[in-house]
């Protein structure tokens, strides 16, 4: 829990919401890694595995998702800076029920990128639903056996740059 008399760096003494300024502080290298999954029923893990969904490549289509929410973070989060990204890499761990996706980010700049690799995450993982929802999809149209979960960040780095 924090320490109620810290400041409240988005928003002002009257409570208006603000961007923090980072104007001041140095440039660092920065690196986020976010992970997440999509539980799946196992008939549509092996389409998945066979290339025989019919919208096409899940897993690459939910890598350019990934990326793309990668750069376009700053336009879906409120107060999140525009950084530069330097680099993004996404990693599919396909199991018996479920798909994995880790993504990790790097940028040079004032502020971290841990947002950037959760947007990637659960873009990759929404974009794995919206091309698998046709076989996911019970009799009653609703999805029981499909959810995203356990999104998170497993690990964010901050180095001087040399």
């Amino acid at each position: 829990m924090s320490d109620p008399d810290d400041e409240l760096t988005h928003t002002t003494a009257d409570g208006d919401v603000q961007m923090v300024d980072v104007g001041g502080k140095p440039d660092t290298a920065r690196r986020a890694v976010a992970r997440g999954e999509i539980r799946l029923t196992p008939s549509t893990v092996e389409a998945i595995r066979a290339d025989g969904i019919a919208k096409g490549d899940v897993l690459a289509t939910a890598r350019i998702g990934a990326i793309g929410a990668v750069k376009h973070t700053w336009e879906t989060i409120p107060m999140c800076h525009q950084i530069p990204i330097t680099n993004a890499d996404t990693e599919f761990v396909v199991d018996d029920d479920r798909v994995e996706l880790t993504v990790a980010v790097e940028t040079t700049g004032k502020t971290g990128c841990e947002m950037e690799a959760l947007e990637g995450v659960t873009t990759g993982l929404n974009v794995v639903w919206d091309m698998v929802k046709a076989v996911e999809k019970d009799a009653d149209g609703g999805y029981p056996d499909t959810r995203v979960s356990d999104v998170e960040v497993v690990s964010k780095e901050k180095r001087e740059l040399d």
